[in-house]
């Protein structure tokens, strides 16, 4: 029986499957038959192959040739299967020999050439989580496919290499000619400005609620005039959070990878920073697509930041749909084709005008906007969605006094520092729990293991009382409070860290 077999990744959302490629050749008339819910890409690759296999001097056989993903009820899309197809194709005809236990994964051009392709870090982590450690991958690919450990990976630039390298015929193999590189021309360096803390001139209470979100991966709103520095502290908040550990790089350059955004070569350490526009859509931003949905820019801040400027000025269905991902740190996406589930454990950060012409500051003399009109544009962010928000933060315009200020302001190093040690004893007291900072801790943990004496909450409790903070709020101040302790260097908050927290709780509704 003439039967070929070898093994392929078919990704649904970050989660890879791995497909066997059967290929078998029948005695009747020339045909290429592709079973197993291919998407219209995938089924294009009977034509691709074909030519790409003739070009490299390996042609298929011609007759029937049929070929099974198994299994058959994963829906499989894209370019990816394409080496892994024709290799099982030139198995079951006997021109190849040893891939029964590859993965194979690249796209092929009609010429023989392969062809990277995006999501190679997942797939080859689920390939190799599969015990299948030898992956095929090409030669652009290959420093993204050498990110996990334990993966045996082989990268070649033709079909007609990967085919020599599993025994075939070398006198018909048509291989290509050495491609003769010049010295490659050093990329120009433009220095861009330094997103440094240092450039900011006064807010000293915007700067201590920065650092106060960095330490605790905690929500920041900022609400201010034009021109106070929002943008500027939010832009900043990227180069005081810690590096990615191990674990989380990886997360993080897998979504990059999926999202096909750039080849990853290395791993994300640098926490990343979205911010997209205003118009932004809600596929854009959660993801979407059509067939499996792909990851979107809430999923891209993973282990980051994701900065809305201009708040109220996004959909409110974007708005809205950023509830979830705030309290369970996973996007699960469903579709008629399929569910995809991303991770979105994100820092969201918003900066918006306290009004529509954004001069309501202060007494608000020069503001040309009704009491109405700034109760609508306010209103644009649901109570719900501000409730998930720890820290909310009335930004100031910055004054003479602090221009004329001679004094070097603290840089995002000095800043750095303090975090990185709070992030440090938050390790420590959580680990039995398996969390790394408090933004991540339960309610009842707060309430029970970790509880607070009255009198350190009384202010709190009696906020509760009044209807000041929701039950959520409640944790929320707690959880700031814990941070605003680490960053201290103190083991367990006191009143003062309470009522500190409540009021950046409220401090944007009494603005």
């Amino acid at each position: 029986m003439a039967l070929g077999r070898t093994y392929a990744v078919s990704l649904v959302g970050l989660n890879g499957h791995v497909v066997e490629v059967e290929a078998d050749i029948g005695q009747t008339l020339p045909a290429f038959v592709l079973l197993g819910l291919p998407d219209a890409s995938l089924n294009e690759a009977k034509d691709r192959i074909r030519a790409a296999a003739r070009n490299a001097g390996v042609p298929l056989s011609r007759r029937k040739i049929t070929v099974n993903l198994i299994p058959a009820s994963l829906p499989k899309r894209g370019s990816s299967f394409d080496l892994a197809i024709v290799m099982s194709a030139l198995a079951a005809a006997g021109d190849v020999r040893g891939v029964g236990s590859t993965v194979f994964i690249a796209e092929l051009g009609l010429d023989g050439q392969l062809r990277p392709v995006r999501g190679v870090l997942p797939a080859v982590m689920a390939a190799v989580e599969a015990g299948h450690h030898r992956i095929i991958v090409a030669e652009e690919n290959a420093p993204e496919a050498a990110l996990v450990p334990a993966a045996d990976v082989g990268s070649y630039r033709t079909l007609a290499e990967v085919a020599l390298a599993f025994g075939a015929d070398a006198a018909q193999v048509a291989l290509p000619q050495p491609v003769v590189r010049s010295a490659p021309i050093p990329p120009t360096v433009r220095s861009g400005p330094a997103h440094d803390l240092s450039d900011i001139a006064g807010q000293h209470e915007a700067r201590f609620a920065l650092e106060i979100a960095a330490a605790g991966a905690h929500h920041l709103l900022m609400v201010g005039p034009p021109g106070a520095g929002k943008t500027m502290l939010a832009e900043r908040l990227p180069g005081i959070l810690p590096d990615l550990d191990d674990d989380h790089a990886m997360e993080v350059t897998a979504i990059h990878s999926l999202s096909g955004e750039r080849l990853c070569t290395e791993l994300v350490r640098k926490p990343p920073f979205e911010s997209p526009h205003h118009t932004a859509t809600p596929a854009s931003i959660i993801g979407g697509g059509s067939g499996i949905p792909r990851p979107g820019a809430a999923s891209r801040a993973h282990r980051g930041i994701l900065f809305l400027d201009e708040a109220p000025e996004y959909e409110r269905r974007v708005l809205e749909a950023l509830r979830e991902p705030l309290e369970s740190g996973m996007l699960v996406l469903h579709r008629a084709s399929g569910t995809a589930s991303y991770p979105a454990r994100f820092q969201l950060v918003l900066a918006l005008n306290p009004c529509p012409c954004g001069l309501a500051n202060g007494k608000g003399i020069d503001c040309l906007c009704t009491a109405q009109q700034r109760r609508r544009y306010f209103n644009r962010l649901s109570g719900p969605l501000l409730d998930r928000v720890d820290l909310q933060l009335a930004v100031q315009r910055v004054s003479l006094a602090d221009y004329a200020d001679v004094r070097s302001p603290e840089t995002s190093a000095a800043v750095a520092g303090r975090v990185a040690a709070a992030r440090a004893a938050q390790r420590e007291r959580l680990h039995h729990w398996d969390y790394a900072t408090n933004a991540e801790v339960q309610g009842r943990i707060l309430r029970g293991e970790l509880a607070l004496p009255r009198a350190v909450t009384a202010f709190l409790d009696r906020a509760l009382d009044r209807n000041l903070v929701s039950a959520r709020g409640w944790d929320r101040v707690l959880r700031v409070a814990w941070t605003i302790a680490d960053l201290a260097g103190r083991s367990r908050p006191d009143a003062d860290d309470v009522v500190t927290a409540l009021g950046f709780r409220l401090q944007e509704r009494a603005a």
